[in-house]
């Protein structure tokens, strides 16, 4: 039976999610497309809401939806430029983290199909 995308956090558990975005996280102040749209004094933030997003998203506590509100992706990422570059760049980088934190292969091709279809969904310009 195939793993259903509810059930990520399930396998991942709060660890293996916190690895997966620490690992993108290490990547984004050097990066001359990304690092620009993330102030350094606030990658800590930007690390814990990605962190709770994806935990809420795949099956884990919604804490992200308890302090934020519904996450409207592209209504909080409309003040930054997200063109095709960009797009491509993220992916670049969670491309990166995944092969870094070594997920198993059903999780891995799940989170890589929703980021790929999620990163292209954002860009606004």
């Amino acid at each position: 039976m195939a793993l259903q995308e509810n059930e990520i956090f399930g396998v991942l558990g709060e660890e293996g999610f916190s690895r997966l975005v620490a690992a993108f996280y290490r990547h984004v102040p050097g990066d001359e497309i990304l690092g620009p749209m993330y102030p350094r004094d606030e990658l800590a933030a930007a690390e814990q809401r990605l962190r709770d997003f994806l935990i809420g998203r795949f099956g884990g506590p919604d804490r992200y939806v308890e302090s934020r509100g519904h996450p409207r992706l592209r209504m909080r990422h409309a003040p930054f430029k997200i063109n095709v570059p960009a797009r491509h760049r993220w992916m670049e980088n969670m491309e990166k983290a995944l092969v870094e934190v070594g997920l198993p292969n059903d999780v891995e091709k799940l989170l890589r199909a929703y980021f790929s279809s999620t990163a292209t969904f954002m860009i606004n310009s």
